[in-house]
């Protein structure tokens, strides 16, 4: 006797993001670039790529009239992992040995990784963002604004929520700027130390001048333990080291 139920459905399926590709040429050579693998590629009668890199893919298709890439609203992925470190410091080095640099400014690039953080993005040269994120991120993410806080160290807890979850240096650096001018007298030499911190950075991802932020770090007095403080908040920027006053 012929079973002539219906197919179940069953919890196993997969699913891949299709994302627009304003340049065939730009998305393979910055995708390759990081290692991953061209599985389907396709120019004509329209624009179709298929990607894979360890256990994801990705998949391009034709880009919509108007797309303006540095707008950075093209499209998006969200890759859950269980740790977020090794997937940014695989990218990191593959950047480093193909461009000779780390892609921290304009498109495409790579967002800055703070240990112990649950995320990052990578944007790609059609202005789509692929965001890794770990899987035991908490539900309810804290956003900053706590109103336990005033002046500059508000200002650095919402600039830390600009710069890790939005991804929005331009927005940083204009919040961090303001609140500079505006708290910094004010403020605990190591608040401020760690705000002129974030402007150099800032600075140099941007293209502004560094300069006078560098200035007015190197002119603060530090004690040792403030030191230790500003390293282990920002121990992750390159150039911190060099940024500090000289004991």
């Amino acid at each position: 006797m012929n079973d002539l139920s219906e197919p179940e459905v069953r919890p196993n399926e997969t699913t891949v993001p299709l994302m627009p590709c304003s340049s065939v040429e730009e998305t393979l050579t910055f995708y390759e670039a990081l290692g991953f693998e061209v599985t389907y590629k396709q120019s004509k009668p329209y624009v179709y790529l298929a990607l894979r890199w360890s256990g994801f893919q990705l998949h391009f298709g034709p880009a919509p009239k108007g797309l303006d890439p540095a707008r950075e609203e093209s499209g998006g992925c969200l890759v859950m992992v269980g740790a977020v470190a090794p997937y940014h410091a695989a990218f990191v080095a593959a950047m480093r040995r193909v461009y000779g640099k780390v892609l921290s400014s304009g498109l495409p690039r790579i967002t800055r990784y703070r240990p112990g953080a649950s995320r990052f993005t990578l944007i790609d040269p059609s202005g789509n963002s692929i965001i890794f994120i770990q899987r035991d991120e908490p539900t309810e993410l804290e956003y900053g604004g706590s109103k336990k806080l005033t002046g500059l160290a508000k200002a650095l807890d919402n600039a830390r929520i600009l710069r890790e979850f939005k991804n929005d240096d331009l927005q940083t650096f204009r919040a961090l700027k303001s609140a500079v001018r505006r708290h910094g007298a004010d403020a605990s030499v190591v608040d401020r130390a760690i705000a002129l911190c974030h402007l150099i950075d800032l600075s140099m991802i941007l293209g502004e001048p560094a300069d006078p932020w560098l200035t007015d770090l190197r002119g603060l007095e530090l004690t040792v333990d403030d030191r230790q403080r500003i390293e282990s908040e920002l121990g992750h920027l390159p150039g911190l080291q060099e940024w500090l006053p000289q004991m």
